[in-house]
């Protein structure tokens, strides 16, 4: 039925809880032997994968997850065999057999226990990151893995040689470094006609010292870079009185917990030692000799293709008095400093179940407890077991994702997008497994040490990927709190979520509310945004605090109003309270032209419909002046309207992230459409011609077996790296056609 190569076959995608592992000819579907035969591939199936994962990214740089699709769909696949409703309407029925077909191909992919897997992969630098702390421990991964990490990574190289932050990205210094450097890891020769031209592309552009300080910090540890030219993470900072402005503890967590193991390593001035693959590089990545350069000049050297954020005055005072501290640093704060970050990564590991918050800290994790404990200790055996949660296979080879996947946040939209109609209650199956995990997700206690480790309080919360990820997040927990909700108005299931739950779901989402009455993401904004001043990573904004967003906004108001509606007599003043303020922080985001600015996907056309699926709700209920929030409804259509491209369709690149500006795709993006759609829709939008023609878009893009095709890269973190979201092709081009069923057909 759909193409399935040889090579793709020999990859299977084994599941367990939500656990996603990646394994080579597997000789059971148990999770824990998935590396019995990764390193008995033959020579002759390396050089099938070398045929098989051939991936031309010139025509779109987006794999469409085709290993896990093709095979799932080809072994068990059958068109919907149900009964599906009919209408008089011709072109009515047309779009309800669409949506009964995508439904239908989506139900397929759903695992046993519930979720639906897909590629998170995009960021450039995340591999690189695993490769060294596999490197650095000498705990290489199996042979299989390896021959398709380098398919991966000579995939993505762009025609001018370099590699980007993201699949989608412009070379730069950051990219390009750290592929090399992880090519060669991996065993490319130097003179591999694509890395000749990639060492080319960094010296014409002057050469690794120019890296970024996340790179920087990278080859340090890979002994290609020297620690005098790193500007000082000074450890001690750890150890200041938590009052202060400046204390750790106030970071955005994914922040916290990527600087908390680079102090680490900075501290204890961990590197690889000197060998001849050291040695080589060295020479390969400089235009000068290694060891004349004159290292605290390069500290805030950075390739002008790598400068997304200026470091701040303040950021080059504060680095000047802690670069002089390092010159005497004191020697018992030193190792006070250095105990407590083990203390508290050893919390995080074991909070996490080894799995950490991210790719990152994930990697610099490892490397710290090898350092630590060493290569035999159980604690870097649990790190190494983890590392492949991380990892995924699509066609155009394998890949670190962004997360342990995202398989709650998928779960959560998918059940709400097939109910949003009757439609949804001819797959009872697909929703009663989407609610076990649901349900399994729900994270039920608390973390003995989340005080003493500054973890905002979860039991109730919904994280975004597994309950093991442990790190709960407050729109996760508005969409699980949605999701369940509406399966217990389906009917469909006997409600496993009792009243005691859905209850600490709302409580938790109340304690996440910020004084500007938004939402942020996994804590509550706990420092003033001066302290973004001192954001050091010259390639992201905005990583210093957690900051309230539209969308986390959004989704808390209408899990709440949806709650209300539900449960009107629990804590009413209060939650409406908190309805109100959230509304009146969304209203004030709403930019001059009608949109509002999106800081997780691609962009505009996604915030706009948070924004106006939250206001929609509220309206008319008392909590928010109505003409106020007609005339915010008003002013978003007509910014939705005047960018309907002369399909139907809507676009977005991912520019309009880094650029913030709205910067349209040459072509109508399935996903973008289907967010437009919604939002004209829960508008109530008057003129019924335009989202026609918008319907007529996801109805002519469909695939004839129910699929979308993948097209532009749909998310983004910190305003500078994009990020997939395979199900996203799925999930709202299903959510926009089941609308429009429900209120049109």
């Amino acid at each position: 039925m759909l193409n399935v190569k040889p090579g793709w076959k020999n990859w299977h995608l084994l599941t367990e809880k939500g656990r996603q592992i990646w394994a080579f000819k597997p000789d059971s579907s148990d999770i824990n032997d998935h590396l019995q035969n990764a390193d008995k591939i033959t020579d002759e199936e390396i050089a099938r994968f070398a045929e098989d994962f051939q991936f031309d990214k010139s025509g779109n740089p987006n794999s469409g997850d085709k290993v896990f699709r093709n095979t799932v769909i080809n072994s068990n696949f059958r068109e919907f065999d149900g009964k599906i409703p009919q209408s008089e309407n011709p072109e009515a029925q047309k779009v309800i057999d669409a949506l009964i077909k995508g439904i239908n191909y989506y139900a397929y992919l759903q695992t046993e226990d519930g979720n639906w897997p897909g590629d998170y992969g995009g960021p450039l630098f995340l591999l690189p990151g695993l490769l060294i702390a596999a490197y650095i421990s000498e705990t290489p991964f199996p042979r299989a893995h390896q021959e398709m990490m380098k398919i991966y990574l000579l995939n993505h190289q762009n025609q001018d040689a370099g590699w980007g932050m993201h699949i989608e990205g412009e070379s730069t210094m950051f990219g390009t470094v750290m592929q090399y450097v992880s090519l060669r890891i991996l065993g490319v020769d130097n003179n591999h006609e694509q890395l000749v031209k990639a060492r080319t592309w960094i010296k014409t552009n002057g050469g690794a010292t120019g890296i970024p300080s996340w790179g920087k910090f990278y080859l340090s540890i890979m002994n290609l870079y020297d620690w005098q030219g790193f500007n000082s993470l000074f450890p001690e900072m750890w150890l200041f009185p938590k009052w202060l402005p400046v204390h750790p503890w106030r970071y955005w967590c994914h922040s916290r917990m990527v600087y908390l193991p680079m102090a680490y390593c900075y501290a204890q001035r961990i590197k690889a030692p000197e060998n001849d693959l050291i040695l080589s590089l060295r020479q390969e990545i400089y235009n000068e000799d290694f060891a004349t350069i004159d290292w605290p000049k390069q500290r805030n050297a950075v390739c002008e293709k790598d400068c997304y954020t200026v470091p701040s005055p303040v950021l080059k005072w504060m680095n000047f008095f802690t670069n002089a501290y390092e010159k005497i640093p004191c020697g018992w704060l030193r190792k006070r400093a250095i105990a407590f970050i083990l203390k508290y990564l050893n919390a995080e590991d074991e909070q996490t179940h080894y799995i950490n918050i991210g790719p990152v800290n994930k990697a610099i994790n490892s490397i710290c407890i090898w350092h630590a404990f060493g290569k035999d200790s159980e604690q870097f055996k649990k790190h190494t077991a983890r590392w492949y949660d991380y990892l995924w296979v699509a066609e155009d080879g394998m890949k670190m994702n962004g997360y342990n996947g995202s398989q709650l946040w998928d779960t959560a939209f998918a059940t709400r997008a097939m109910l949003e109609s009757e439609c949804g209650k001819l797959f009872p199956k697909t929703i009663a497994k989407s609610y076990e995990f649901i349900e399994f997700s729900q994270i039920k206690s608390e973390h003995s040490t989340h005080a003493e480790f500054f973890r905002h309080p979860m039991i109730g919360s919904w994280p975004f990927s597994t309950a093991e990820n442990g790190w709960p997040v407050a729109d996760c927990t508005a969409e699980g709190l949605s999701a369940t909700l509406a399966i217990h108005y389906s009917g469909l299931v006997h409600p496993a979520i009792d009243d005691i739950r859905i209850k600490k779901a709302v409580d938790v989402i109340l304690s996440y509310q910020n004084a500007d009455g938004g939402w942020a993401t996994y804590e509550l904004t706990r420092a003033p945004k001066w302290l973004e001043k001192l954001n050091p990573s010259e390639v992201f904004a905005d990583i210093m605090i957690d900051y309230s967003w539209t969308e986390c906004t959004a989704a808390c108001v209408i899990s709440l109003v949806e709650f209300q509606e539900a449960y009107p007599d629990y804590k009413n003043s209060e939650i409406r309270n908190a309805i109100s303020s959230g509304i009146h922080f969304i209203i004030k985001q709403q930019k001059p032209d009608g949109s509002w600015y999106g800081g997780w996907a691609v962009c505009f056309t996604y915030a706009t419909w948070f924004g106006v699926e939250a206001i929609s709700k509220a309206k008319g209920k008392g909590f928010y002046g109505d003409h106020v929030l007609s005339a915010s409804i008003n002013k978003a259509c007509t910014f939705l309207v005047n960018k309907q491209k002369t399909d139907g369709g809507w676009g977005e690149t991912f520019e309009s992230c880094s650029k913030l500006v709205y910067t349209e795709a040459e072509t109508s993006q399935s996903v973008n459409t289907a967010w437009a759609l919604l939002t004209l829709m829960a508008a109530d939008f008057g003129d019924k011609s335009i989202i026609e023609s918008g319907i007529n878009v996801l109805l002519s893009r469909q695939t004839d077996i129910g699929d979308w095709p993948q097209e532009n890269i749909s998310g983004v973190f910190n305003y500078n790296c994009m990020i997939t979201y395979a199900n996203y092709r799925n999930i709202f081009p299903i959510w926009a056609l089941n609308r429009y069923s429900s209120r049109y057909v």
